[in-house]
């Protein structure tokens, strides 16, 4: 045994991983760790979402992915071995794992924003690899004990969930203050999740997809509206979404990152209210400039920008203890962990359909 714990697993068994080789081309192969700091812990991965980045990267590998790569981030497992110096974790806790590792040494993250550390080491970000394995090593404080009544599934979730937990923290969301959240794949419904458990009184789903409407309404959307994908009818949908809210428009979470999304968010919002920027569906935004700067300028409308998150884990944790959010709905497909499971789990995440989260049982 090493000064640190250690499981009970067979001594020199190969760690296998799921390799993103080339464009569409995702492979299971073995995976060698690196030695276990004094810091670190080994978890056996055990509940690993797929995201729309993992997806983003396997269908544009030839201009962002430069060498193989593991992919995954949204994660939990059981800890297999500790190093020598961790003290709060032992083998066989179940843990949700935080998926950067941030520098700690540069301005931002002295000023606790450790989020928008420009080295920060993010599972799956290239070129540095993710955490769909048998086993991975991470920090132990980036490991967070899941108690009895929340699943590793859950525990997975806890990554998307922190980023709607981050973006009310930016919006300050309160009891006082209604949301429309535009767009309803899984950041839009873990945004509408975390709104009402912040507090949110009325809160307003927007999408171009029916059908994922319908998972917002069960999940608790207190109005829904379809929109188009065509700017020329933002005025109309505008005045549709007023009516539904049936109030004004204080924080509007732009979950989609379009430029109609956007356009759509900052006429809605009411002066002094504030839209937050969530999803980046497109490399590039286009904006009417005239109108959106008379929106911010003349009546003081706040764009936020949501990066990610910080210190949400146990927040995120709480939630789901306490009941106060469900992740369970969202997971609608399951996968095992073979070369044909793979390919089709992300052929299904990536068709869309009534797909919202793809999750990967190890």
């Amino acid at each position: 045994m090493s000064k640190g714990g250690k499981s009970d697993q067979e001594e020199g068994e190969e760690n296998m991983a799921a390799w993103l080789l080339g464009l569409n081309t995702l492979k299971i192969q073995p995976f060698k760790l690196p030695p276990l700091g004094p810091h670190d812990v080994r978890v056996g991965m055990k509940a690993v979402g797929i995201c729309g980045s993992d997806v983003h990267f396997s269908r544009l590998a030839d201009y962002v992915v430069k060498e193989p790569m593991v992919i995954g981030h949204e994660c939990a497992g059981i800890i297999e071995e500790t190093g020598s110096e961790v003290k709060d974790l032992v083998p066989g806790d179940r843990v949700a794992l935080e998926p950067g590792i941030s520098f700690w040494r540069c301005d931002l993250c002295k000023e606790g924003r450790y989020n928008l550390c420009p080295d920060m080491k993010f599972f799956g970000l290239p070129p540095f690899h993710g955490s769909l394995a048998r086993q991975i090593v991470h920090p132990a404080y980036l490991c967070f004990k899941l108690p009895d009544n929340v699943s590793l599934e859950a525990g997975a979730l806890c990554e998307p969930l922190s980023v709607a937990v981050h973006a009310c923290r930016r919006g300050n969301i309160s009891p006082e203050t209604n949301v429309l959240v535009m767009g309803a794949g899984p950041i839009g419904l873990v945004t509408l999740l975390a709104a009402r458990a912040f507090g949110a009184p009325r809160i307003v789903n927007v999408d171009v997809d029916g059908n994922r409407l319908s998972v917002a309404k069960e999940l608790g959307a207190d109005g829904v509206v379809k929109v188009s994908t065509n700017m020329q009818d933002i005025p109309k949908e505008v005045e549709t979404i007023c009516y539904v809210m049936g109030a004004k428009v204080d924080v509007s979470f732009d979950c989609a990152g379009l430029s109609k999304t956007m356009s759509t968010a900052l006429s809605v919002t009411r002066a002094g209210g504030k839209v937050c920027l969530v999803g980046l569906g497109h490399n590039e935004m286009t904006v009417p400039l005239t109108p959106a700067a008379a929106r911010i300028y003349c009546r003081e409308v706040d764009v936020i920008g949501v990066f990610r998150y910080k210190n949400t884990w146990p927040l995120c944790i709480e939630l789901l203890r306490s009941g106060k959010i469900d992740v369970k709905p969202l997971i609608t497909h399951r996968f095992g962990f073979s070369q044909k499971e793979i390919e089709e789990a992300f052929e299904t995440s990536a068709g869309g359909g009534n797909a919202i989260k793809v999750m990967f049982n190890l």
